[in-house]
């Protein structure tokens, strides 16, 4: 299940992530949606990077959740503005990074195993290539 906690002003139907949810896991996910000003204090905390990013993962591991995937709905308008797709696909392509950071996946050690596996899922869902073309 996706627990989904929207903190922004953009309306967003969770329900299409579920499609790709059950494609990549049967644990329970927390899907947070918020701001710049949010995401950066959460950065600055975590990471000790002190500026808004587009998604963070925050893994709990046991038997029933995988964690929680925070996104700016802030950089998810200005990357689709920039790009051409929609606010919505934006957040589907996060969303799949951040699970797949959930999920084990690490693109900064890995020998590029997340990049496959984002592309394939971008594939099966018809999704934009810009995460895999801006990540390359």
């Amino acid at each position: 299940m996706i627990e989904f906690e929207n903190r922004s002003e953009f309306e967003f139907n969770v329900g299409v992530l579920e499609e790709i949810y059950n494609y990549l896991t049967d644990k329970d996910v927390e899907l947070i949606l918020t701001d710049n000003k949010e995401i950066q204090k959460l950065n600055k905390t975590y990471r000790q990077k002190d500026m808004p990013t587009d998604v963070l993962s925050f893994p709990i591991n046991d038997n029933f959740h995988l964690g929680s995937i925070v996104i700016s709905v802030d950089k998810a308008k200005e990357v689709s503005d920039k790009l051409g797709h929609s606010v919505e696909d934006e957040i589907k392509l996060l969303f799949i990074h951040g699970l797949l950071h959930l999920l084990g996946y690490d693109h900064e050690v890995d020998n590029g195993e997340m990049r496959e596996k984002e592309t394939e899922i971008i594939k099966k869902f018809n999704l934009p290539d810009s995460l895999i073309i801006r990540n390359s």
